[in-house]
């Protein structure tokens, strides 16, 4: 059994994965170590022959190219859970780029910290375009989700996890509670996430620890595409809907609901020390959010 597998699903991207996989073949591991297995969610464009040829010129390096076509994040990530031979499974996307000791980094993790079930590493937003003067670090958040908790690893922050694009896990927490949600998650190009915050809420309640590795880095590559106000308004709606179909799952709809009118109250005071057009993504923010919450 290998030590790790690397899973990328990835759809309809076939140019910018291509940049992801040009960082996963400089990873200082062994190769004999770990595997990379990118999951092709039901692409259309040129993915499949893409992955073939990058695997060919790098035959020092296990990437399995696998197909998974029930559309949707959630269903990609568990055919590699499935396929995957290593007893941690990392996942990142097909729109960063990582460090060259990332895979190192999270190995060593595992090895040296026996009470670790889960991790995460830091994440570096990167703006080809440059970052927009309206982007504040609220906003920031749910289209890049920045992450650093510091230099040492530690446990992760209570009432954070790990991003989307950048975690890890042993193998028996996916043989103790389940797989993704297929539920949730995004599906083609619909926003609709929380199938990672369902994942980590679950093992904490069993009793699992989540650290963090601040050596596991991952560069987001944020193109201007996901910097439009139709993109963002999009982005905001379909984090309340997300957040509002997990509350369903959990029974806590109520206390969303009141959540949701305290950070209001909140949005409007952070509006008061924000230039003018960064308090203006801060509410168009939250009017979004409400919206899918409310389910307006």
């Amino acid at each position: 059994m290998r030590r790790l597998s690397l899973i990328i699903a990835t759809y309809n991207r076939s140019e910018q994965l291509m940049v992801t996989l040009r960082s996963v073949a400089t990873q200082s591991a062994e190769p004999l170590q770990w595997e990379c297995i990118v999951v092709d969610n039901n692409s259309q464009d040129d993915t499949r022959q893409r992955v073939e040829e990058f695997a060919s010129a790098h035959r020092q390096l296990c990437v399995r190219y696998l197909f998974e076509p029930k559309q949707g994040l959630s269903h990609a990530r568990n055919a590699g859970i499935v396929a995957a031979e290593g007893e941690i499974l990392a996942f990142i996307d097909d729109d960063e780029r990582i460090v060259e000791e990332f895979v190192e980094a999270y190995i060593d993790l595992f090895d040296c910290c026996s009470e670790a079930m889960s991790a995460g590493g830091k994440i570096i937003a990167e703006y080809p375009s440059g970052r927009p003067s309206w982007m504040s670090r609220y906003v920031e958040q749910p289209i890049a989700n920045p992450m650093d908790f510091g230099p040492n690893v530690r446990r992760f922050p209570k009432g954070r996890i790990p991003g989307g694009g950048n975690m890890a896990f042993r193998r028996e927490v996916f043989d103790h509670v389940g797989l993704f949600n297929t539920e949730l998650g995004r599906t083609g190009k619909r926003l609709i996430g929380g199938e990672e915050s369902d994942l980590f809420e679950r093992a904490e309640r069993c009793g699992m620890t989540c650290y963090y590795q601040p050596r596991a880095v991952m560069y987001h590559i944020i193109p201007e595409s996901k910097l439009t106000e139709d993109y963002f308004d999009r982005l905001s709606y379909n984090t309340g809907v997300s957040q509002r179909r997990r509350a369903e799952v959990s029974g806590r709809v109520l206390r969303l609901y009141m959540f949701e009118v305290a950070k209001w109250v909140a949005t409007l005071l952070l509006g008061l020390v924000h230039r003018p057009e960064q308090t203006r993504y801060l509410i168009k923010m939250r009017r979004g959010i409400s919206r899918g919450v409310f389910g307006r």
